[in-house]
């Protein structure tokens, strides 16, 4: 009987590891195995498009594009059940998967997409004009506490960020305080401004009442600890449960402090707050 089940068991597992080969979950952003591979070794800087439901979906990096493939439409990090018509404030909407995966799903969607990179919001516009969405207003602003003009770390990728460190390589960009544009029910707040969240949810703190759902990606540093148990402080004291999971894998072996290079952060996480 033993002997039958192990059979059994190491057949199935095997099985599992055969279908494992042969599946592509990219299909569902229209990418067969071939066209995906192509797509890896593309080089960044190019203008290019993908056809998605008919529509182009244009792009200069593909690495970054598989990315937001794979966050957005394979793994579904933003789905969620909202009215037929919820508003949304997207901040940080790069070149617009996120915009476009929601109003895929709610057609009647009103959004709001902020995105400072001069080169993102270009092709953030170019998409939505694409998919010839309406009621999204998307506008090249840095999301901030205050309304102001700040130094922007720009470089045409999901790394865009709002700089205070002083460097030479940045652009000037106009900032608005989001306290400020909040002031009805919004359904879906999603917050992913590379390390100025926690400035920018401070500031909001108060006015987080008024959301029904809210992402966070979090960014941050071993020394900033203080700053990420504030932030559950008032996640938590707005009435809000959470769940979180890794946004980028920083460390494989968190004890050995053995990091990726390729991560500025030592802490990368995707914060899910939703009501009870």
């Amino acid at each position: 009987m033993q002997n039958s089940s192990l059979i059994k068991n190491s057949w199935l597992g095997f099985q599992k590891k055969i279908n494992s080969l042969f599946s592509n979950p990219y299909k569902e952003v229209n990418l067969n195995w071939l066209k995906l591979k192509y797509y890896k070794h593309l080089p960044a800087g190019k203008l290019r498009k993908h056809n998605l439901n008919g529509k182009y979906i244009y792009f200069y990096s593909a690495t970054e594009l598989l990315h937001g493939f794979k966050e957005i439409f394979i793994e579904k990090i933003y789905e969620q059940p909202l009215q037929k018509q919820p508003y949304i404030i997207d901040c940080g909407a790069n070149i617009g998967l996120s915009v476009i995966y929601m109003k895929e799903k709610y057609p009647e969607a009103n959004i709001i997409a902020f995105e400072p990179d001069e080169k993102n919001y270009e092709l953030l516009s170019k998409n939505i004009s694409s998919f010839g969405y309406s009621n999204v207003v998307a506008k090249k602003e840095a999301v901030w506490v205050e309304n102001t003009t700040l130094d922007f770390s720009s470089d045409a990728s999901m790394s865009s960020k709002i700089e205070t460190s002083g460097s030479a390589s940045t652009n000037k960009v106009k900032a608005i305080r989001l306290k400020d544009h909040i002031d009805r029910k919004v359904d879906f707040l999603k917050i992913d401004i590379e390390g100025a969240e926690f400035a920018v949810l401070c500031d909001l703190e108060e006015k987080l009442d008024f959301v029904e759902n809210l992402f966070i990606e979090y960014h941050g540093l071993f020394n900033q600890h203080k700053e990420l148990t504030k932030l559950f402080s008032i996640i938590s004291s707005r009435g809000f449960q959470y769940y979180i999971k890794e946004a980028a894998p920083v460390y494989k072996s968190p004890f050995t402090k053995n990091k990726n290079p390729e991560i500025p952060y030592d802490i990368q996480l995707n914060i899910f707050c939703f009501r009870g």
